[in-house]
């Protein structure tokens, strides 16, 4: 038998927001302000989509982008993990389901050498455009009132486990790794014998603690983390059982 472990990315994975730290390849690292008052809640990927085409705009090059993603640092205690993972792959299948995009994760994992510990990636895909502009697309379609358009993580959950069990696959234990108001509804998904693993101080763990308090609790059990070396010493608890 399988542990499935679910990771967020961005602030989960790496100490940051990718989206928000390719603004360092602007010109003076920042955005115009009719271009950053110009987000609407629920569509950050079209806000991205123009982030991208002013930085193109501005001669901003693949290359320059990478150098400067591939310098955001990981969580404190995250490389020792997704290294502890790396080495018990027979016992732990894991996937992310990001808000972030293919491109970033992409190159984020592969400098750190860390892309083979994970069996599936879920983000929004982008891509270089013959002009050299990044773009960036929703990664579905969902009808999930609690979600941003683009994506719906507790959908990315039931579809990938839907499947896997057309293959046989099923897991002991899912532990989902996140911190963000978006991993809230995948969360609410998760059965008893799982385990949600909200980032410390994060928007994650406020949303569970308020639905405890209005008598709503999840059904899974929650253990709060504020380094990667916390998640670890719980997976050795569980392989060694």
């Amino acid at each position: 038998m399988k542990f499935l472990l679910v990771f967020d990315f961005d602030h989960t994975i790496i100490d940051e927001n990718s989206d928000t730290w390719i603004v360092k390849c602007a010109p003076e690292r920042k955005l115009p302000n009719g271009l950053r008052n110009s987000y609407q809640p629920g569509h950050w990927t079209e806000y991205m989509g123009r982030v991208f085409v002013y930085l193109g705009d501005n001669g901003v090059k693949e290359d320059e982008m990478k150098r400067t993603m591939t310098t955001i640092p990981f969580t404190a205690g995250m490389i020792d993990l997704l290294g502890f993972i790396g080495e018990n792959k027979e016992l732990f299948d894991c996937i992310i389901v990001s808000d972030s995009n293919t491109v970033f994760i992409d190159w984020i994992l592969k400098a750190a050498d860390f892309r083979k510990v994970f069996d599936e990636v879920f983000t929004n895909p982008a891509a270089f455009s013959s002009t050299g502009y990044l773009t960036v697309q929703h990664f579905h379609a969902h009808h999930c009132a609690k979600c941003p358009k683009n994506l719906c993580k507790r959908k990315v959950l039931k579809e990938f486990l839907d499947k896997q069990l057309e293959r046989g696959v099923s897991y002991t234990q899912i532990i989902y790794i996140g911190d963000g108001g978006n991993d809230l509804c995948p969360v609410m998904f998760l059965k008893k014998n799982d385990i949600a693993m909200p980032r410390q101080g994060y928007t994650l763990e406020k949303r569970i603690s308020q639905l405890a308090q209005s008598l709503t609790p999840v059904q899974c059990s929650v253990l709060v983390w504020s380094s990667a070396i916390d998640i670890m010493s719980y997976l050795k608890l569980l392989i060694k059982e």
